[in-house]
């Protein structure tokens, strides 16, 4: 099964329960993550920054997930690197967050946990392919940092791996290529 085309000018997504499961759950992990790190903020208390909304932290993150989902703009300039990232990183956050959210919330609204027997059914405008589009790529960045995976060999490797967890988890990286892929198709 395809899990997107394009119907009547508009993306249709579909899913068994156990895949729309997984997917809310695996964005609901990111959401969590990124949430984790608008903590207090690792910048020292700026009043003007913090009246008009830039007060975010200037210490890039100690998590690899993170480290790749909010990367430092400046790799040879801490300096400039911190106070980008102070500037940018709330917003940045914020909009992965929304992403993940719109995909989670649409799977609910299409019949998410409605029952096993009953297929999860979406619909997307223009603004809601692109943040599922988004929240697929930021999925699989946080699947393939936590598996190691830096190229296809890697991928490749893994799906062949010993440990039934981790060439499950692969597969679920590969099919989440996948679900990103017929996105794009049906979108395009």
């Amino acid at each position: 099964m395809t899990p997107f085309v394009r119907r009547r000018g508009s993306v249709v997504g579909s899913f068994e329960q156990s895949e729309a499961q997984l997917l809310a759950n695996l964005a609901a992990q990111v959401v969590e993550l990124l949430r984790d790190r608008n903590g207090e903020s690792e910048s020292s208390a700026d009043p003007l920054a913090a009246m008009v909304g830039m007060n975010g932290p200037v210490l890039p993150p100690e998590d690899p997930v993170l480290a790749r989902l909010l990367p430092d703009a400046y790799t040879d300039d801490p300096e400039d690197a911190a106070e980008f990232r102070r500037y940018t990183e709330q917003t940045l956050t914020s909009s992965k967050v929304a992403n993940a959210e719109s995909l989670i919330g649409g799977l609910a609204e299409g019949g998410m946990g409605a029952g096993e027997d009953v297929d999860v059914e979406v619909e997307l405008d223009e603004g809601q392919t692109l943040a599922w589009l988004r929240a697929f790529t930021d999925v699989r960045i946080a699947l393939a940092v936590r598996l190691g995976i830096e190229s296809d060999e890697d991928a490749e490797r893994l799906a062949e791996d010993d440990d039934p967890a981790t060439a499950a988890m692969a597969d679920v990286y590969d099919w989440l290529g996948f679900v990103q892929e017929t996105l794009v198709q049906a979108a395009d």
